[in-house]
């Protein structure tokens, strides 16, 4: 007996190729039958018998079957500790998550330095703004390898499959300690760093991700441990990714926001040379107010081609609202000459920001060279008002800065300034994107064709009262079927899929196939889309992040057991934690 069966679905299966109208039958959490063009009561064919019964069935006339989605690129290495539905991501639809991204992770930690873990929970908060509250309350904290955080994880129950790489950050500190931060590892701490790496994949870590970024800082504000090895270090660690089945390398510089230096790119290269593994790095930034920014960024790719490395360029396929502020750490904060007053204390902050000196400054860095990708935030009128705290300020949510400041007769800058001081600095801010003309989405659509573009860099888990990229399968689904339709539906779906998929080497995972596992995902395509982000307090010690519901979406499945139905989970905790080599398979950088 088949455990679920879909009747009539129109079948997208991720290969790219023409949908088709079938029943899909699932028995042991993997794909057991498809019958194509059936009608009426489905005509059940499985293994050689006809008329097969199935505990539960749905008709699905109308709605579309595809792979669940795959996400290449999130932080929920803490999250699934409280959350193990991994939301927003599974209700749109998102079976497969990848974390342990941008050379942070929460193992290993050292047990004869209890602080460490205090140091990492401090980090975290800084650099992948997850409130402090949330990570002291909600994980157990209670693993020292990286193979005891995978098994913490795995014992908990997940509703998600997900993989993670280790994190550089955490090498170095339990090799080092402290002097991982600002010191160069000994001969003895490069051993010790290099068998932690191969521990930790040997219990089933996808690689090794790091940092260079100069945006990446700790707790204490000073450049993430990662951030000081030489290039020496980092090759030698890739080496040692290629020693092991089914890996891969991801790496963040600080060219990944706009254009990457010569060294940059050398570095990249040399490692992906040196694994013979693929790597991937986020994000693409696609503007066309700077178009020659794709084709410099993906020259390192072509260069990798041509030494036996693949690169890989992670990109949003939305435009993803990013809600600021200037009383909290956001990207705000990274504008040359911004983080050292918006650090201050807040009364001290607010005297700074009303110094018509120190807004020139402000305005300077902000539309410097050095800004790089930051420059877009620079257009202050542009910006909306959003939540107010102070009646001086009702009825500017909603409103544009620029009309304000022309109704004031002010300078826009300024007004805004004024806003956020009257509310003492608690107003919240969202920045109009300056990329959202047709020009950029044709750059978009011609990048998506690049064998080495690849759709993702959500960042869910992460900057969670800051921005909401988790939606960004049933959004783009939906802009694809209904709005800008850039590309067709069955290519979409194997843009969010097989391709992620493939990269990563999942085995049976990725496609509608026969003896494949049964993650899926069933929506209706008059309707897939994503509702509004809005912020919810709902983490651990009451922290807010925000949200966005899934529209269009019927039922979600992970492993043949359904997860959510019509937006609410179902409680059920079927997904597994994915170990190289036993869940991935070697992907080379000549198999594509």
């Amino acid at each position: 007996m088949l455990d679920h069966l879909y009747r009539r679905a129109t079948v997208v299966d991720g290969t790219g190729g023409a949908s088709y109208v079938a029943d899909v039958g699932i028995r042991d959490g993997r794909i057991a039958v498809i019958e194509r063009g059936s009608h009426g009561r489905a005509a059940v064919k499985a293994g050689g018998r006809l008329g097969e019964r199935a505990r539960t069935e749905e008709d699905a006339d109308g709605l579309v079957l595809a792979p669940g989605f795959v996400d290449p690129h999130t932080h929920y290495d803490a999250q699934l500790f409280w959350d193990p539905y991994a939301t927003p991501s599974m209700s749109h639809g998102v079976t497969t998550v990848v974390g342990g991204n941008c050379g942070f992770t929460l193992a290993p930690l050292d047990p004869a330095r209890p602080a460490d873990a205090d140091y990492t929970r401090r980090m975290m908060s800084r650099v992948e703004g997850m409130p402090l509250s949330a990570l002291e309350e909600g994980a157990p904290w209670d693993w020292s390898s990286f193979g005891d955080y995978l098994d913490a994880l795995e014992g908990g129950g997940i509703a998600v499959n997900a993989g993670f790489m280790v994190g550089h950050c955490a090498l170095r500190r339990y090799a080092m300690g402290a002097d991982a931060v600002g010191g160069t590892p000994d001969e003895a701490q490069s051993r010790r760093m290099l068998a932690l790496l191969h521990e930790a994949m040997d219990a089933g870590a996808w690689g090794l991700s790091t940092t260079q970024s100069d945006t990446h800082t700790d707790g204490a504000g000073d450049p993430v441990a990662s951030r000081h090895a030489l290039p020496g270090e980092l090759l030698a660690l890739a080496r040692a990714v290629g020693e092991h089945e089914g890996t891969q390398l991801e790496a963040i510089a600080a060219g990944c926001l706009d254009r990457f230096s010569a060294a940059e790119a050398e570095l990249l290269v040399g490692m992906t040379e040196a694994a013979r593994r693929p790597l991937n790095w986020n994000v693409l930034t696609i503007d066309s107010a700077v178009p020659g920014r794709v084709p410099h960024q993906l020259a390192a790719s072509e260069r990798a081609r041509t030494r036996g490395g693949r690169i890989v360029a992670l990109t949003m396929p939305i435009l993803t609202p990013m809600n600021m502020s200037l009383g909290t750490f956001c990207a705000l904060n990274l504008i040359p000459g911004w983080g050292a007053v918006l650090a201050l204390p807040v009364p001290e902050r607010i005297d700074r920001l009303r110094d018509p000196a120190v807004r020139a400054e402000l305005l300077r860095g902000a539309a410097s060279p050095e800004a790089g990708v930051f420059r877009r935030l620079a257009d202050f009128g542009r910006y909306v008002i959003g939540d107010t705290y102070t009646k001086e300020n009702d009825g500017l949510t909603g409103r544009v800065v620029r009309d304000i400041a022309a109704e004031r007769g002010t300078d826009p800058f300024a007004t805004l300034v004024d806003i956020c001081v009257a509310d003492e600095l608690r107003t919240v801010l969202w920045p109009m994107p300056t990329d959202d003309d047709p020009a950029s989405w044709e750059l978009r659509r011609r990048a998506w064709d690049h064998e080495d573009v690849l759709l993702g860099g959500s960042d869910a888990g992460a900057h969670l009262d800051r921005m909401c990229g988790a939606p960004y399968t049933t959004r783009f689904l939906g802009d694809c079927l209904r709005g800008r339709r850039l590309v067709p539906l069955e290519r979409a779906v194997r843009m969010l899929s097989d391709e992620p998929a493939r990269l990563f080497g999942l085995r049976g995972r990725g496609r509608i196939a026969r003896g494949w596992c049964a993650d899926l995902v069933l929506f209706d395509p008059e309707r897939i889309d994503a509702g509004a982000a809005t912020l919810v307090r709902d983490l651990p010690g009451g922290g807010a992040r925000l949200d966005a519901r899934a529209v269009g979406v019927v039922s979600v499945r992970v492993n043949g057991v359904e997860t959510v139905r019509h937006d609410v989970v179902t409680g059920a905790v079927p997904g597994r934690v994915l170990r190289s080599g036993r869940d991935t398979e070697t992907v080379g950088t000549g198999n594509f």
